[in-house]
């Protein structure tokens, strides 16, 4: 194969199998060290960022061109065709055709996403899979244990994270990290045609029937939710400017928050010293950790805006200000800045210490069977019970922001 790009011909000559030279752009920033031999690029894609990262054996633009910029794919992953940007997926992880990705997206090992996928500010744990044409931000996603017994999303699937309020304080958290990092869970079934109001909060071994848009939380582990859509149609007065309830909303925000610092924590003390000496592994690592951060940010800024639009509803709420649902409204304006605060202190995990002992044993399982998945698996239940009460510390310690301060 002939190639008059210098750049384009040592990534060729090193084994980067790039289809059609001539057809294939590769930003200058990019570092050539970080597309890996055996990394195989189609005609028509695009990479930029100097934080990009193509491992061995993945593979873009196999049905349509590709752009990625600043993001990560490890060992055998894969893009199918689309755009991913700060966008990290972990070995063996893939997308389809139509792939939308955008900041603060993580897809772990053995996820999968169909064709004509949007994500943004999502976490898909090891094993989950999506269907097609769906739009699934502001999400984090867990459950399952092997690819025959996965959490799955079915196709024209919609998590709704925009209100008529018009915040976002909606991010769904389906599973959850303490539990969900051990792959033993059951997995988690939203069936197509469907749809989740975020935020919402999902145990784990929840089935919901096809065609159903969920709007409570379901609290209990293998529950079925099905039948029709509850009420009829009607019209009544709406005033967008204000708001109901919002203790449910902001405890939600702040589980979802203690759960991103919790995957963080694993990330940070079992993941890392894991991956130390792979260079695939660490740099994708690292890219996780980022989006992780990422996530934390757009979080604390959504609640931020909602206690702007909280203001707004009670200073239109006129006679209405003196009821019970505005009165909390206040208490919240009120005690925003000291939850920010607080959320801000724990962010440093001094409030949280690391169980040493076991969290070595953890990144000694992993590095052992020098698989990330099988180490995972294999970690002695002793070990798993102790780290999983540190994550639900950690947790528990940012919904207690809430607590603490009212």
């Amino acid at each position: 194969m002939s190639c008059s790009d210098p750049f384009l011909r040592n990534l060729i000559d090193k084994g980067v199998n790039i289809i059609s030279p001539s057809s294939v752009f590769i930003s200058p920033e990019v570092n050539p060290d970080n597309i890996m031999p055996g990394a195989e690029i189609h005609p028509g894609c695009r990479v930029y960022g100097e934080k990009t990262f193509i491992g061995t054996g993945a593979s873009i633009g196999r049905e349509s061109p590709v752009t990625i910029k600043n993001s990560q794919l490890g060992a055998g992953a894969s893009i199918a065709g689309g755009f991913a940007d700060c966008t990290t997926m972990l070995n063996g992880a893939s997308a389809g055709d139509g792939f939308h990705s955008r900041p603060g997206t993580l897809l772990e090992e053995k996820s999968s996403v169909a064709h004509t996928v949007g994500l943004k500010q999502t976490v898909l744990m090891p094993y989950v899979t999506l269907g097609s044409l769906i739009n699934f931000c502001d999400v984090t996603m867990a459950g399952g244990t092997s690819s025959d017994n996965h959490s799955e999303v079915g196709s024209s699937y919609i998590h709704f994270n925009f209100t008529p309020h018009q915040d976002k304080a909606t991010a769904s958290l389906v599973g959850d990290v303490p539990h969900g990092v051990w792959l033993d869970m059951p997995p988690i079934f939203l069936g197509g045609q469907g749809g989740l109001v975020g935020p919402r909060v999902i145990e784990f071994g929840t089935v919901v029937a096809a065609g159903i848009v969920l709007r409570r939380d379901v609290a209990e582990r293998g529950c079925l939710v099905s039948g029709s859509e509850p009420g009829s149609l009607r019209e009544r007065p709406y005033d967008m400017r204000l708001y109901g309830r919002i203790d449910g909303i902001t405890a939600n925000c702040l589980r979802y928050i203690g759960n991103i610092d919790a995957l963080a924590a694993w990330y940070a003390f079992v993941r890392t010293p894991a991956a130390a000496c792979d260079k695939c592994a660490a740099v994708c690592t690292a890219g996780a950790s980022e989006r992780l951060a990422e996530i934390r940010k757009e979080r604390i800024k959504r609640l931020e805006q909602l206690a702007e639009k909280v203001s707004e509803s009670v200073a239109a709420a006129g006679d209405k200000a003196s009821s019970v649902i505005f009165r909390s409204q206040k208490k919240f304006i009120e005690i925003w800045p000291l939850i920010r605060d607080a959320l801000n202190m724990e962010n440093s995990g001094s409030q949280n210490p690391v169980p040493e002992m076991a969290v070595s044993e953890a990144v000694l399982s992993i590095k052992n069977h020098g698989n990330y998945i099988r180490g995972v698996q294999s970690v002695r239940q002793d070990v798993k019970t102790e780290i999983t009460r540190w994550l639900e510390q950690i947790v528990s310690s940012r919904v207690a922001c809430l607590e603490n301060v009212l």
